[in-house]
């Protein structure tokens, strides 16, 4: 046999108690699959427990495999095992071990595995899969150990039960497997038939399940058209504000109405907000801007007054372009930077406000947590940075050149108005509020955050 052992230990800042129930709870695997890779839980067992199975579903271009994995010898508090029961593996297990470390712990990882094909498999493959492996335990080591971090700076407050609405979007799929693995109970608000434990509305027909508003905490909203899913025609332009002015002003009358509302609701904005304004630093005292976007964002913000008139304390997090291999700008570059096809845009000196996948998330929570915080937030990676240096960062991490420019002229051409405001337009946006409140960014460097997400260790 050719099998291999590897062994990842990690330092962590809570307990062993604590560390372990992490694992046990609803969306921790979520949060450890490597983004970079096409990993999808279809089925999730029964949490950490001898005998509970987890099925995964890997897609590798137009192949798809199945990977079933069984927990086994476990021991609350102390270890667990995965072993594969089905899979690409010729054989995988995989020990977590928890042991007491002053006023933390330690994490102790150890996995014995066998690629398939015996000895020539090894020889063609082995080094292969263990840069793979590397890769994605040096992700969710990092990603466990922010994450317990976050956590641990709220430990003292209770567990919430929050309505989250887009949570099937980008920001979405991070945020509730992080709220839900820090203990708090997520209701999803969701367009026609709701599921279990699910709030359904539609927001086209003015329709909310008032019943399913009832006993929340807090509330966050997402929900909105991809605006840069189709060609700025007039009919989508005017769905974009449909969706997001008319479907939040449903939520927040809804929230209105009741006996007992919410605390707090944290609703989606955009830096669009302040449209194109060169060189000069933004922060939330700045003015908003001309354009379409930024007409779209003050009536987005406005569609939350009767919220506020009932007393939630709202936060509008004005994202930038949020960064994640699973969607959004970054995934739509990618293939073509792979394919050496990249290059500035314009000029390149127009600033690009970006943020990190899990920096969205952790700014949610943030918000959600943070009583102080209440009006505009600017959620944005301290550093802009031009559109130039973006691709030079994500051309090096890719190990690409960029050396094809889009002329401005070829992207109005191909993408109309959207190319004016999301391409060549500059926002140089700064997360003033969010430093002052005390929040702790996991990636302030845009190139280490591009190594983190797409499993590019330097």
């Amino acid at each position: 046999m050719s099998r291999e052992v590897l062994q990842k230990e990690l330092r962590l800042p809570v307990s062993v108690e604590k560390a372990y129930a992490w694992h046990e709870r609803l969306g921790a695997l979520d949060r450890l699959l490597p983004p970079w890779e096409a990993i999808e839980v279809t089925e999730r067992g029964d949490g950490v427990q001898n005998g509970s199975r987890v099925v995964l579903t890997h897609r590798w271009g137009p192949l798809r495999f199945r990977w079933v994995a069984e927990h086994c010898d476990c021991e609350r508090g102390h270890r667990f095992r995965d072993v594969q029961r089905s899979g690409p593996f010729r054989h995988w297990d995989h020990t977590h071990c928890f042991e007491p470390d002053g006023e933390g712990s330690v994490l102790r990882d150890a996995v014995e595995y066998e690629v398939p094909g015996g000895s020539l498999g090894a020889l063609l493959g082995g080094r292969y899969v263990r840069r793979k492996l590397d890769c994605m335990f040096a992700h969710r080591h990092r990603t466990l150990a922010e994450d317990l971090r976050l956590h641990e700076q709220y430990a003292d407050a209770p567990g919430i039960r929050v309505l989250v609405s887009g949570s099937r979007g980008l920001i979405g799929k991070a945020l509730v497997p992080l709220l839900t693995t820090g203990g708090h109970d997520v209701v999803r608000l969701v367009r026609g038939g709701a599921g279990a434990g699910d709030a359904g509305w539609s927001p086209e027909r003015g329709e909310l399940d008032q019943q399913a508003l009832a006993g929340l905490d807090a509330v966050v909203h997402l929900a909105g058209e991809n605006i840069a899913a189709a060609r700025w025609t007039t009919s989508f332009k005017q769905k974009v504000r449909t969706s997001r002015v008319r479907a939040t002003r449903l939520l927040c009358e809804s929230l209105a109405r009741q006996v007992r509302p919410p605390r707090v609701l944290v609703s989606a904005s955009a830096v669009g907000f302040y449209g194109d304004r060169g060189d000069t630093v933004l922060d939330e005292e700045s003015g908003g801007g001309t354009g379409f976007l930024a007409d779209v964002a003050r009536e987005w913000e406005a569609a939350t007054r009767p919220a506020e008139e009932a007393g939630v304390r709202v936060v509008h997090l004005r994202f930038g372009m949020v960064l994640s291999p699973l969607g959004g700008a970054l995934r739509r570059l990618l293939p073509i930077f792979k394919f050496a096809l990249g290059g500035p845009v314009g000029t390149g000196r127009q600033y690009w406000s970006w943020i990190g996948i899990d920096d969205a998330a952790g700014a949610i929570y943030h918000a959600l947590m943070t009583e102080s915080l209440a009006g505009p937030v600017n959620a944005v990676a301290p550093a802009a940075v031009t559109n130039r240096d973006f691709c030079r960062v994500l051309a090096r991490v890719l190990r690409r050149p960029a050396w094809l420019p889009l002329p401005a002229a070829v992207a109005r051409l191909a993408l109309g108005e959207m190319a004016n405001e999301l391409l060549l337009a500059s926002t140089r946006v700064a997360p003033r509020r969010l430093l002052q409140s005390g929040y702790r960014f996991r990636d302030d460097d845009l190139e280490d955050a591009l190594r983190h997400m797409l499993g590019r260790v330097a």
